[in-house]
């Protein structure tokens, strides 16, 4: 069975974009690029939401092979492109690098992805992650705190029927200031 994650760059105030859906506060810089490519590259299926696929997908396949990249973020694009993805969209016709679509409800489909994966599961963008939260799929967050405040946008946690009670199993300070606090959910 596999571990299903929820991780992203959030503000202090812990939104994951601006109210302009603005993500350029986030931009890591290479201590954290890093530590997103070690995670990435340990991923055996990444879940992706319509929006955030487009926004990948647009920069990734190609930034790689960009005169100006760093080897960081060439290692991340090999990374990425590599990696096993799961779309989630209704209007999208089709999907490519190294993708798959999938049109059927989001908590039934990650229930039988779980099932089926060996190894880590990551569910990558914020509105894809919120019902998956809500229904208690997510065994672990990645959450790695910015030091910026943008005063509102997408939260990084949806609205909860009831507690959820975690366990920190790592945290660790970055040179930029950014703190990674990772928890495990605590199951009954």
């Amino acid at each position: 069975m596999g571990t299903l994650t929820y991780g992203m760059n959030i503000s202090l105030d812990g939104y994951v974009a601006d109210a302009n859906g603005d993500l350029d506060w986030s931009t890591p810089d290479e201590e954290l690029h890093q530590y997103w490519n070690d995670r990435t590259g340990q991923v055996a299926l990444s879940l992706y939401g319509r929006k955030l696929y487009e926004l990948m997908s647009a920069h990734w396949p190609t930034a790689g092979q960009a005169p100006d990249v760093s080897p960081v973020e060439a290692e991340y694009a090999r990374l990425w492109l590599a990696m096993p993805k799961v779309v989630f969209s209704r209007t999208l016709e089709s999907v490519a690098w190294n993708s798959r679509l999938e049109r059927g409800d989001v908590v039934e489909a990650a229930k039988r992805l779980k099932a089926e994966t060996d190894g880590l599961m990551e569910v990558a963008g914020a509105a894809l992650a919120a019902p998956l939260v809500q229904a208690g799929l997510v065994d672990e967050f990645h959450v790695l705190v910015t030091p910026v405040l943008i005063g509102g946008g997408t939260p990084f946690f949806p609205s909860l029927d009831s507690w959820s009670k975690l366990e920190l199993v790592e945290n660790r300070t970055f040179r930029s200031g950014a703190v990674l606090l990772r928890y495990k959910t605590v199951r009954d």
